[in-house]
C-alpha cells in the first residue's frame, strides 16, 4: 500500500527508525480496542528487553506505524477496521518478509491458527492467554520461531501426515473470515437463525455467507453444505478437546 511503498522510497532498513532504547525490542500493538491495546503495553513494559515503540487501532494505522517507526516485531488483532488481520500480514510480509507478527484474538484457534500461518503470520495467541503465555509466544516469533497451542500444532502434524495437503490447496482457504466463522457453526449444528443470533448478523446476511460458502467450495444444495461442514469440523477439530458441538438431527 502507500505507506509501505513510501517507507521502501526512503530507506531499505528499518534500524534507522528512532525509538526510546535500541537495546530493547520495538513491539507495535494493533488492536483495536484501547483496553486491550493498555493491557499489553503494561505487560509488555514490566520487561527490560521489550519497548512498545507504536499503537494502531486499525490496518491503516498499522501500515503507518510501520513506516514511522520500524518495530522489531508486531502483535495484532485478526479481527481489524479498514482491513482485516489476513489482509495486513499479507501485506506486511510482502514489504517486510523478515518482521515477526503474533496474532492476538478472541477467535477459536481451530478456526483461524492455521489460516494465519498460511498468509504469513508467524504465531497465534488467543486473547484469554496469561501474560506470561503471551510473552512467552511473543519472544518465540522474536527468536525466529512460530507459535501455536499444543492442540493446534498436533492437529496440523496430524493432517500433514494422513493427507500430504498444506492448507493453501484447501478450497476452505478461498473463505473469508467471517464464512470460516459461519462454516464452523454450521459444523457444529447450528441453523441459519442460531447463527444470525450469535454472530449479532440478519439471517439475510447469513443466508448470503451458506451462498459463497457453497460457491467456493463447489457445492450444490444446502444439504451438501452442512455434510460439508459437519465433515469439514470433525476433520479440523479431531484433536483440540473442549470444542461442544450441537447434535445434528
Amino acid at each position: 500500500m502507500d505507506e509501505f511503498n513510501e517507507a521502501a522510497r526512503s530507506s531499505t532498513s528499518r534500524d534507522h527508525v528512532p525509538c526510546r532504547e535500541r537495546r530493547a525490542v520495538r513491539v507495535l500493538i494493533v488492536d483495536g480496542h484501547p483496553i486491550v491495546r493498555e493491557g499489553l503495553r503494561r505487560i509488555i513494559e514490566q520487561e527490560a528487553d521489550l519497548l512498545v515503540c507504536a499503537e494502531a487501532d486499525s490496518a491503516r494505522g498499522a501500515r503507518i506505524a510501520i513506516a514511522e517507526t520500524g518495530p522489531d516485531v508486531i502483535i495484532a488483532e485478526v479481527s481489524l477496521s479498514q482491513g482485516d488481520g489476513i489482509r495486513l500480514v499479507r501485506e506486511v510480509r510482502a514489504h517486510y518478509p523478515r518482521l515477526p507478527i503474533l496474532m492476538l484474538s478472541m477467535h477459536d484457534e481451530a478456526i483461524y491458527a492455521e489460516r494465519m500461518l498460511s498468509v504469513g503470520a508467524n504465531g497465534y495467541m488467543m486473547k484469554r492467554a496469561t501474560s506470561e503465555q503471551i510473552l512467552r509466544s511473543l519472544r518465540r516469533v522474536i527468536d525466529g520461531g512460530i507459535y501455536v497451542s499444543e492442540a493446534v500444532a498436533s492437529n496440523m502434524i496430524r493432517r500433514a501426515c494422513a493427507t500430504g495437503k498444506t492448507l493453501s490447496e484447501d478450497p476452505v482457504d478461498r473463505l473469508t473470515n467471517r464464512e470460516m466463522q459461519v462454516l464452523h457453526l454450521i459444523g457444529r449444528g447450528f441453523s441459519t437463525r442460531e447463527i444470525a443470533q450469535l454472530l449479532n448478523l440478519s439471517i439475510k446476511t447469513i443466508e448470503s455467507h451458506r451462498r459463497r460458502i457453497k460457491g467456493k467450495v463447489n457445492l450444490h444444495s444446502g444439504v451438501q453444505l452442512v455434510q460439508f461442514a459437519i465433515n469439514w469440523f470433525r476433520a479440523e477439530n479431531a484433536d483440540v478437546a473442549g470444542l461442544p458441538r450441537r447434535p445434528v438431527a
